[in-house]
Protein backbone atom coordinates (compact mmCIF):
# COMPACT_ATOMS: atom_id res chain seq x y z
CA UNK A 1 0.00 0.00 0.00
CA UNK A 2 1.35 3.43 -0.86
CA UNK A 3 1.82 6.23 1.63
CA UNK A 4 0.06 9.57 1.65
CA UNK A 5 -2.26 9.66 4.69
CA UNK A 6 -1.16 12.72 6.67
CA UNK A 7 -1.97 11.06 10.01
CA UNK A 8 0.15 8.01 9.15
CA UNK A 9 3.52 8.16 10.86
CA UNK A 10 6.03 6.19 12.89
CA UNK A 11 7.45 7.63 16.10
CA UNK A 12 9.44 6.33 19.07
CA UNK A 13 10.92 7.44 22.35
CA UNK A 14 13.29 5.82 24.84
CA UNK A 15 13.16 5.94 28.64
CA UNK A 16 16.15 4.82 30.71
CA UNK A 17 14.34 3.01 33.51
CA UNK A 18 17.60 2.50 35.46
CA UNK A 19 18.02 6.27 35.87
CA UNK A 20 14.35 7.25 35.56
CA UNK A 21 15.23 9.72 32.81
CA UNK A 22 14.79 10.03 29.05
CA UNK A 23 17.56 8.27 27.12
CA UNK A 24 19.20 11.25 25.42
CA UNK A 25 21.82 10.57 22.75
CA UNK A 26 20.75 6.99 21.98
CA UNK A 27 21.24 5.94 18.35
CA UNK A 28 18.34 4.18 16.57
CA UNK A 29 18.45 2.60 13.11
CA UNK A 30 15.27 1.88 11.16
CA UNK A 31 15.06 -0.97 8.63
CA UNK A 32 12.30 -2.11 6.28
CA UNK A 33 12.10 -5.90 6.42
CA UNK A 34 10.99 -8.13 3.54
CA UNK A 35 11.62 -11.84 4.02
CA UNK A 36 15.33 -12.16 4.85
CA UNK A 37 16.10 -8.73 3.41
CA UNK A 38 16.74 -5.68 5.62
CA UNK A 39 16.90 -2.29 3.91
CA UNK A 40 18.31 0.49 6.07
CA UNK A 41 16.10 3.58 5.89
CA UNK A 42 17.77 5.92 8.40
CA UNK A 43 19.69 6.34 11.62
CA UNK A 44 18.65 8.96 14.17
CA UNK A 45 19.71 9.98 17.68
CA UNK A 46 17.33 10.77 20.51
CA UNK A 47 17.14 14.32 21.83
CA UNK A 48 17.14 15.49 25.48
CA UNK A 49 13.57 14.17 25.89
CA UNK A 50 14.55 10.71 24.60
CA UNK A 51 12.56 11.39 21.43
CA UNK A 52 13.44 11.90 17.79
CA UNK A 53 13.17 15.46 16.48
CA UNK A 54 10.85 14.27 13.68
CA UNK A 55 8.79 11.16 12.93
CA UNK A 56 10.84 8.24 11.61
CA UNK A 57 8.36 7.83 8.76
CA UNK A 58 5.54 10.09 7.60
CA UNK A 59 3.84 11.30 4.46
CA UNK A 60 5.10 9.66 1.28
CA UNK A 61 7.80 7.74 3.22
CA UNK A 62 5.18 5.87 5.28
CA UNK A 63 4.21 2.49 3.87
CA UNK A 64 2.58 -0.47 5.53
CA UNK A 65 4.78 -3.52 6.02
CA UNK A 66 7.30 -5.02 8.39
CA UNK A 67 10.01 -2.91 10.03
CA UNK A 68 12.76 -3.22 12.59
CA UNK A 69 14.19 -0.65 14.96
CA UNK A 70 17.67 -1.33 16.35
CA UNK A 71 18.36 0.62 19.54
CA UNK A 72 22.08 1.00 20.41
CA UNK A 73 21.60 0.51 24.14
CA UNK A 74 25.14 -0.65 24.96
CA UNK A 75 26.73 2.43 23.37
CA UNK A 76 24.23 4.63 25.24
CA UNK A 77 24.98 3.04 28.64
CA UNK A 78 28.77 3.15 28.08
CA UNK A 79 28.61 6.83 27.03
CA UNK A 80 26.68 7.66 30.20
CA UNK A 81 29.01 5.80 32.56
CA UNK A 82 26.42 3.17 33.49
CA UNK A 83 28.27 0.09 34.77
CA UNK A 84 27.66 -2.76 32.31
CA UNK A 85 29.59 -6.00 31.74
CA UNK A 86 31.79 -6.67 28.72
CA UNK A 87 30.13 -7.92 26.63
CA UNK A 88 26.96 -6.06 27.56
CA UNK A 89 23.91 -8.17 28.36
CA UNK A 90 21.86 -5.85 26.11
CA UNK A 91 23.96 -4.20 23.43
CA UNK A 92 21.75 -3.74 20.37
CA UNK A 93 18.04 -4.13 21.07
CA UNK A 94 16.00 -5.09 17.98
CA UNK A 95 12.26 -4.58 17.84
CA UNK A 96 10.56 -6.05 14.76
CA UNK A 97 6.97 -4.97 14.19
CA UNK A 98 4.36 -4.71 11.48
CA UNK A 99 2.35 -1.69 10.39
CA UNK A 100 -0.85 -2.96 8.78
CA UNK A 101 -2.80 0.27 8.37
CA UNK A 102 -2.25 3.91 7.52
CA UNK A 103 -2.20 5.16 11.09
CA UNK A 104 0.09 6.53 13.80
CA UNK A 105 2.40 3.83 15.13
CA UNK A 106 4.37 4.75 18.24
CA UNK A 107 6.97 2.18 19.35
CA UNK A 108 8.53 3.26 22.66
CA UNK A 109 11.37 1.48 24.44
CA UNK A 110 11.83 1.25 28.20
CA UNK A 111 15.44 0.17 28.75
CA UNK A 112 17.84 -0.76 31.54
CA UNK A 113 21.16 -2.65 31.31
CA UNK A 114 19.38 -5.97 32.01
CA UNK A 115 15.88 -5.66 30.58
CA UNK A 116 13.59 -3.85 28.21
CA UNK A 117 9.92 -3.48 27.34
CA UNK A 118 7.97 -2.07 24.42
CA UNK A 119 4.34 -1.66 23.37
CA UNK A 120 2.27 0.07 20.74
CA UNK A 121 1.76 3.52 22.15
CA UNK A 122 -0.17 6.50 20.91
Amino acid sequence: MAGGDHSAKLTTHVLDTASGKPAAGLSITLYRVSGNSHRKLKTVTTNADGRCDAPLLEGKEFKTGQYELIFSAGDYFRANGTPIPDPAFLDEVPIRFGMAEMSHYHVPLLISPYGYSTYRGS
